[in-house]
């Protein structure tokens, strides 16, 4: 038999080989795929289910809103630390703000100023003195932004 008959006795079957075998080969990449996705999706949905983290609050924050007011009738002095901290964590969440979120709100208007605010953490401390005073540093915050809005 010459290399040509050869040739062509091999072709048409070599064809049906290499189709077969992209065609097997198409089959496995397609379950591959389907699999990944299908591994993705579960673990995607297992993390949404997962406790979310909390950040852990240093600082004055960490402090109970009963020894908040302890501490500041004791010693009044602490209320400019204690509202240093707060000007501060309020400053946290004011950046960490979505685009247009919250976008120009002032953390110390003249109709709520700094005095204000220290009366409002008093207040809110007073009525929740097992909460942190974190706490009622992000209620103030919630508050300011309703004054932002009239």
């Amino acid at each position: 038999m010459k290399v040509a008959e050869l040739d062509r006795e091999l072709k048409p079957t070599s064809h049906i080989f290499v189709r077969a075998f992209d065609q097997g080969l198409l089959k496995l990449l397609l379950v591959f795929v389907v699999s990944s996705i299908v591994l993705i999706a579960r673990y995607d949905r297992h993390e949404a289910r997962a406790e979310p983290q909390t950040a852990r609050i240093v600082g004055l924050g960490a402090t109970t809103c009963r020894q908040f007011s302890e501490e500041i009738r004791s010693n009044p002095s602490l209320q400019r630390d204690y509202l240093a901290w707060a000007q501060g964590y309020m400053s946290g969440i004011l950046v960490s703000r979505p685009p247009g979120v919250d976008q120009g709100l002032d953390l110390n208007p003249s109709a709520f100023n700094t005095i204000n605010q220290l009366h409002f953490l008093g207040d809110y401390c007073a009525e929740n003195t097992s909460t942190n005073f974190a706490d009622a540093v992000e209620a103030l915050y919630k508050r300011l932004r309703q004054e932002g809005k009239t």
